[in-house]
């Protein structure tokens, strides 16, 4: 595999490694085509309900979703493509050997009838030159072994060490795909635990509307209250049966979605152990959170060792004009098939001086620097890309922690107002449309806290999403406490591109 051939190798597997990370930083929901709700390697399916935590979701989805399976794969594929590269730098040792007839023509070698008298004293006496065939056959057998290596390969050894680069860029790669597993998974749980909350909650109100109608209907029978009374309690009763109705479903769609990204089977019954964590969370600062995201954000990563790997190509076609030294050899045994064996053997150096391929070598620079710059570009837009997720994510965690606390509030008071009119309700002060007012208003409000904490929770996942640390740090946000110390200097600002 010559020089021009390891330049173009990376290329190709670098376009496979920016579809990886473009798929990885985005997160369509509900789509067939989006990897990251699939999955592979299915759990066997158990008749009996299957405890699950969150860490126990996620470690299945760590193992068997779809995206980060592919990505695992991709990487697979860039380690195999140094291992082709490599070969342009190593010894080559291979072992030769055959054997065969051949017919020759010494006429058409050159040996003319005329010149036989001159090669008589050479043979042996008394050999009739009219029994000499020009037209011969030969028995031979060839052994041998040959070695080559470039001694001297300065634009050879950038692409390896490109391709160095370009293996960790893939491998980067797939632990970005690592962290949005934990982000999808993680909110995904949250969600099947926002809908079992919102079912408990339904049924709760159900409970309390079964309440109101039995009284209803005992006063009427009693003939202390309307009809109307009765009939109101029944609708609202109906109404709310058919919220738990929708609230159950909703619950058991959130678990197959669950299921979907994790590899259990979708008819997999499984039980949520972990309630819906709401903890204060310590404040992170702007600049703070920028040397974090900086430090550990897996696609910036990949991105700084792309651009690595162009720099060491766009060295190499300034190099791949100096000259190239390369020794090779051989040894080895030859002669006629069961006869005598003559040794042979060979020892070449080559210097091979490129001189009319400029063309050439300004067209591969060319394509470099457009890479480069390319790259440069992207990188550039990242940082601005991360700065502005960063800002996002700390608003909507402020938002998310007020709405929380005010949603908190409403639910005390709308239980409070809901148990004034119903005490005034049983004490026959006021009919019970005051009852299904307030009853509605606490249907909201605990529909709103529920929704409010699972936001909490997901702006939570998205901060360390957004950090790059989710996959490590995900219990962390979720559970409150001190985010983890960031991993560089203040002092020293964003860390340095690698040369």
């Amino acid at each position: 595999m010559n020089t021009r051939t390891m330049k173009k190798l990376i290329p190709g597997v670098c376009a496979v490694l920016l579809g990886a990370a473009a798929s990885a930083q985005s997160n369509p929901q509900n789509s067939a085509a989006n990897p990251y709700v699939g999955s592979v390697q299915a759990v066997a399916y158990t008749a009996e309900p299957k405890a699950l935590s969150l860490d126990d979701a996620i470690k299945l989805g760590i193992e068997n979703n779809l995206a980060l399976t592919l990505a695992r794969e991709q990487q697979k594929t860039a380690d195999a493509e140094k291992l082709e590269l490599v070969n342009v730098l190593l010894p080559d040792l291979t072992l030769h050997g055959e054997t065969g007839v051949h017919q020759f023509n010494l006429e058409a070698l050159g040996f003319h009838p005329s010149l036989l008298p001159e090669f008589l004293p050479l043979l042996p006496k008394g050999t009739n030159l009219s029994s000499l065939h020009l037209i011969t056959k030969v028995d031979t057998t060839i052994g041998q072994v040959n070695f080559s290596q470039a001694l001297f390969n300065w634009a050879g050894y950038d692409v390896w060490r490109a391709a160095q680069a370009f293996q960790k860029a893939a491998y980067y790669n797939a632990q970005s795909s690592r962290g949005l597993v934990v982000l999808n998974v993680g909110n995904t749980y949250l969600q099947a635990l926002a809908a079992r909350a919102q079912a408990e909650y339904a049924r709760a109100l159900e409970k309390t509307d079964e309440t109101v109608f039995n009284q209803a209907h005992e006063e009427h029978v009693a003939g202390t209250a309307a009809n109307l009374d009765e009939l109101r309690a029944r609708v609202q009763l109906q109404s709310q049966q058919q919220v738990v109705i929708e609230a159950e479903n909703n619950f058991e769609k959130a678990k197959i979605a669950l299921n979907r990204e994790i590899g259990l089977q979708p008819e997999q019954a499984i039980v949520l152990t972990d309630s819906a964590p709401y903890a204060e969370l310590h404040p992170m600062d702007l600049v703070d959170a920028r040397m974090e995201a900086y430090a550990s954000r897996q696609d910036y990563q990949a991105l700084k060792q792309e651009l690595i790997v162009a720099e060491r190509e766009r060295k190499a076609t300034t190099h791949e004009r100096y000259p190239t030294l390369t020794f090779g050899g051989n040894w080895g045994v030859t002669g006629i098939s069961g006869g005598v064996y003559h040794e042979t053997f060979a020892a070449v150096g080559t210097l091979s001086i490129p001189i009319f391929k400029e063309a050439e070598f300004r067209g591969d620079r060319d394509v470099a620097e457009a890479q480069l710059e390319e790259i440069q570009s992207r990188l550039g837009d990242l940082k601005q890309k991360i700065d502005a997720q960063l800002r996002d994510s700390l608003l909507d965690l402020e938002t998310a922690t007020e709405t929380v606390s005010v949603a908190k509030s409403n639910v005390e008071l709308a239980t409070t107002a809901l148990d004034q009119t119903q005490q005034r309700f049983a004490a026959g002060v006021a009919d019970n449309l005051p009852v299904a007012e307030a009853q509605s208003t606490l249907a909201a409000a605990e529909t709103q806290y529920v929704n409010s904490v699972y936001e909490l929770n997901e702006a939570r996942l998205g901060l360390a999403r957004n950090l790059g640390i989710i996959d490590t740090q995900y219990r962390v946000f979720l559970q409150g406490g001190n985010p983890p110390e960031v991993k560089s200097d203040k002092a020293a600002g964003e860390p340095k591109v690698e040369k």
